[in-house]
């Protein structure tokens, strides 16, 4: 796991640009991994993708997902589907939380498609002033 960090590191950069998070940062989630994050990656021969949870060590009926992204080459062929499905299968029974650039309509859809709704916005939250789109996830029966 702590080897995909390098190739993480880029596809964030490639994915994320300003919104990137840093060497260090990265760093850090990994460090978190025995506590409270929970880090997918899907390897189709290469970094295709990776997601990271937030997943409270004591017992808090939420999660919040933190971070997706799939590679360029890689999106439109399931592997945002099967990160999402893989980390929802880990949340059964909780609430699943996450925010998205509200310009970034693939991912709304993808979060739609899985029975995200949206709950609220944050004006003005990202770089250049677009609004962060709140999101929540409950599994249902």
């Amino acid at each position: 796991m702590v080897g995909d960090l390098p190739g993480i590191v880029e596809l964030d950069e490639v994915c994320f640009g300003l919104e990137a998070w840093s060497r260090v940062a990265w760093e850090g989630e990994f460090e978190r991994l025995a506590e409270d994050r929970v880090i997918l990656v899907a390897d189709e021969g290469a970094l295709a993708g990776y997601l990271v949870l937030l997943v409270p060590a004591v017992e808090v009926d939420v999660v919040e997902l933190l971070r997706i992204a799939v590679a360029p080459g890689e999106r439109r062929t399931g592997i945002g589907r099967q990160l999402m499905t893989a980390a929802l299968a880990r949340c059964a029974g909780r609430t699943v939380l996450l925010e998205v650039a509200a310009g970034n309509e693939s991912a709304i859809g993808l979060y739609g498609g899985f029975g995200f709704d949206e709950i609220s916005r944050r004006r003005g939250y990202y770089a250049g002033g677009e609004d962060a789109v709140i999101m929540r996830w409950r599994e249902t029966a």
